[in-house]
């Protein structure tokens, strides 16, 4: 066949519209998954650096070098060290929750006044390292912090215990720049059971109170994150049906895989698809599968999220330095990238993960998690807040030995009790 000058062009104009229309489906060359991460943030929901601030240094910045190796420093020699800048910056990391946490014993006694205190280390630690840490309050400035080349940080409260059962504390929370609570951490409060009910069949359980759903609703109209890691599998259920907004789970991982109370079960997984929100996956190997864990059992945990309710509403909660041991292959903040080199590998026995969906799991979804809650925060500007004091029988109830710790309980009585006591004579009343 005989090809004129403007047959020839055509024909190679059609050739190239060919080859443009239906690109090959190999990856691009030398590509690896970790390479999302320089074009969306990778976003940690639960890291417990500060608390190891707190034990270690006291709290006291003065001598403390996150830009150094603390591998090498014999003070941060401690099982459940595993943070620092040179290794998150290694980690490809964009952004982080830094945890405010406070240990149970200090249920009704000075939680309050702890949490504060771990608030303003967080916000310290980000002062003092102006050049990689920006301090983020607002969904659309996680984005802003990773074109400028920082870590999103985020403060959030573990455990609903630090509100000592007062919504003004909440509200005060948010003004410090909380964006995000665990509604309990391993203790049971007036308003919420913790997960270890769950182990015990005969443990009575009151789930989340009616006054402990005012909680979560005022969170909603605050734009605060509702997280339901660490809390009873009845109060996971209550919150998905209380809760305007998405919620997390920040740092939880799948029960049908490692049986444990700390981890979700799938009829909770399923609502959780229901409310638009994210379980963020623990890497601690206890939760994940035993002492000899790997990255591959943690990439198990990702992918069953994935195939059972979708890649929607699965996130990254690692747990560094808020446990002890962490699986071969993710020893510490330095081995993000390598989950998702893997994920993009053929040749495993799951489906290779494409670009879009790498970025999701990294941290489109728990941005638009945030957004979210935010929008639903907008929607309620109009609300009056909620200021009905906790009912006093829910607090002693949970604890009678509170007299000993508020002094103001007697106002949290019914009307009428407090009327018979105050005006009856004993002998009466």
């Amino acid at each position: 066949m005989v090809l004129t000058n403007i047959n020839f062009i055509t024909f190679i104009g059609c050739l190239v519209l060919t080859i443009t229309a239906f690109p090959s489906n190999k990856k691009k060359l030398n590509w690896q998954g970790s390479d999302v991460l320089n074009e969306v943030p990778l976003i940690d929901g639960h890291n417990d650096l500060p608390y190891n601030l707190y034990n270690i240094e006291n709290n006291m910045l003065n001598n403390f070098e996150l830009d150094s190796d603390l591998k090498s420093n014999p003070k941060w020699n401690v099982s459940s060290s595993f943070t620092d800048l040179p290794r998150l910056r290694q980690g490809k990391l964009g952004g982080q929750f830094w945890v405010a946490y406070v240990s149970c014993n200090r249920n009704y006694k000075d939680a309050v006044e702890r949490t504060i205190e771990q608030i303003d280390v967080i916000k310290r630690l980000i002062d003092k390292y102006p050049k990689d840490l920006m301090y983020v309050t607002e969904a659309d400035q996680i984005m802003e912090a990773h074109r400028q080349g920082k870590i999103a940080s985020m403060i959030e409260i573990e455990g609903g215990h630090s509100l000592d059962s007062r919504l003004s504390s909440l509200r005060i929370f948010y003004e410090l720049g909380v964006r995000c609570m665990t509604i309990t951490h391993n203790c049971n409060i007036p308003w919420a059971d913790n997960n270890q009910v769950d182990n015990n069949v005969s443990t009575p359980k009151r789930n989340l109170t009616e006054w402990g759903k005012n909680v979560i609703l005022e969170m909603n109209r605050l734009g605060m994150i509702a997280d339901i890691s660490h809390v009873s599998e009845g109060v996971m259920v209550d919150v998905l049906a209380t809760s305007k907004a998405p919620v997390i789970f920040s740092h939880s991982s799948v029960y049908n895989i490692k049986p444990h109370s700390r981890n979700v079960k799938d009829h909770v997984l399923q609502k959780l698809k229901q409310n638009n929100g994210v379980i963020m996956i623990n890497f601690y190997s206890a939760y994940i599968a035993n002492d000899t864990a790997t990255i591959y059992d943690v990439i198990n945990h990702i992918n069953y999220v994935k195939n059972f309710i979708g890649v929607d509403y699965v996130g990254i909660g690692s747990d560094y330095d808020g446990v002890t041991r962490m699986p071969i292959g993710l020893e510490d903040v330095s081995k993000y990238p390598k989950i998702f080199d893997l994920l993009a590998e053929e040749g495993h026995d799951w489906e290779p993960w494409t670009e879009e969906e790498l970025k999701k799991l990294a941290g489109l979804n728990l941005i638009r998690v945030f957004k979210q809650v935010e929008a639903i925060r907008d929607s309620l500007i109009d609300e009056e807040i909620i200021d009905q004091p906790i009912p006093y029988e829910d607090v002693f109830t949970a604890n009678p030995n509170v007299t000993q710790c508020w002094t103001d309980l007697d106002k949290y009585k019914p009307v009428v009790n407090r009327f018979i006591e105050e005006f009856l004579p004993a002998e009466i009343a």
